[in-house]
Parts: C-alpha cells; sequence; structure tokens
C-alpha cells in the first residue's frame, strides 16, 4: 500500500518561500511519477506540477517561473520549492503519486500566505 507524508507547510508572508516535501512508501518510486496538487479554500482541486520517473517535469500557469520541483530517488522524495508566494497560493497543498494505475494521495499540508 503506498503511503505519501507532506510536511513543510506552514504561514509565510508575501513574497516569501516554502519548501514543501513527500516522502514515499510502500512503492518503487524511482519507476513512479509524482505530482503536487492544491486545493485554495472552496475552491477545486488544481495540478501544481508533475515529475515523471526520468525527471522531466511540466509546471502549471499558476507555478511557471516561481515553483520548482525536484525528486531524490534515493530518499523516495520530491520536493516542491515554492518562491514569491503570494496571498492567492494559500490552499492545501496534495503530494500525488502513479505508478501507472491510478492516483494516490497523501493526507495534504497547510499552506497560507499572508498580505
Amino acid at each position: 500500500q503506498v503511503q505519501l507524508m507532506e510536511s513543510g507547510g506552514g504561514l509565510v508572508q508575501a513574497g516569501g518561500s516554502l519548501n514543501l516535501s513527500c516522502t514515499a512508501s510502500g512503492t518503487d518510486f524511482s519507476t513512479a511519477a509524482m505530482a503536487w496538487y492544491r486545493q485554495p479554500p472552496g475552491k477545486e482541486r488544481e495540478p501544481v506540477a508533475i515529475i515523471t520517473m526520468g525527471g522531466s517535469t511540466t509546471y502549471a500557469n499558476i507555478a511557471k517561473g516561481r515553483f520548482t520541483l525536484s525528486r531524490d530517488n534515493t530518499k523516495s522524495m520530491t520536493t516542491l520549492q515554492m518562491n514569491s508566494l503570494r496571498p492567492e497560493d494559500t490552499a492545501v497543498y496534495y503530494c500525488a503519486h502513479t505508478g501507472g494505475s491510478g492516483w494516490n494521495w497523501g493526507q495534504g499540508t497547510q499552506v497560507v500566505v499572508s498580505s
């Protein structure tokens, strides 16, 4: 059973930075694609970024130029580095994993950006 554990959320002022991490267990991490999604208050969950097992990344427009997604297969971990944060980045951020047969989700970590 795949388990995902996010960490790194919190409260930050606008313009600040946060690093979110997700550690996976119960999976061959090196063969999985990993992604981050977020759900702002009162809105639908939306994609932020995805990284393939080969390390290629794709970013949603909301993340381009500000967020960087990376992975460390030796630690079964993915990290979302978020810079120049804005109040509209306030959301619950979810880590997601797929080995090719559906997505597994973490519990989420709250990010609040104050103005």
